[in-house]
């Protein structure tokens, strides 16, 4: 079995970003080599998240209210912002989005329906977020 690692690095110009990080994983896998097996893609922050969905503005806009809706920004709204950090929001956020993806690797291609993507969600950013990229396989 082989496998490859790399790092792909974000910095965000929002605080809340939604990313389309499909053709950088697809970069990484082609490098790989690897033809069968799967690709593990995960935020490396607390505050980050890779999902996989739509690549459709509208839901990406109904992501960020519902998101907010569920954990709204706010210094004063969270116990973890006594510390003196103003992120609260942000860990609940990526909890909900979730902390990584597993896709199939088919014939050398990331093995997905027809409309799915892989995206990083950035819930405290404008400042350097790393996503590991691992393939494992043949």
């Amino acid at each position: 079995m082989k496998h490859h690692t790399e790092y792909l690095v974000f910095n965000t110009r929002k605080r809340q970003e939604f990313i389309n990080i499909t053709g950088q994983v697809e970069a990484v896998l082609r490098k790989s080599g690897i033809r069968e097996g799967l690709c593990l893609v995960n935020a490396m922050h607390i505050t980050a998240s890779v999902f996989i969905n739509d690549d459709e503005d509208g839901l990406h806009q109904d992501f960020a209210s519902w998101l907010e809706k569920l954990a709204p920004y706010g210094k004063e709204k969270y116990r973890h912002n006594l510390s003196g950090e103003d992120n609260g929001d942000a860990h609940l956020k990526r909890t909900v989005m979730g902390r990584e993806v597993v896709a199939a690797v088919t014939s050398g291609k990331l093995d997905f329906g027809p409309w799915e993507q892989i995206f990083y969600g950035e819930f405290d950013g404008q400042r350097n977020k790393r996503v590991l990229v691992k393939v494992i396989g043949e």
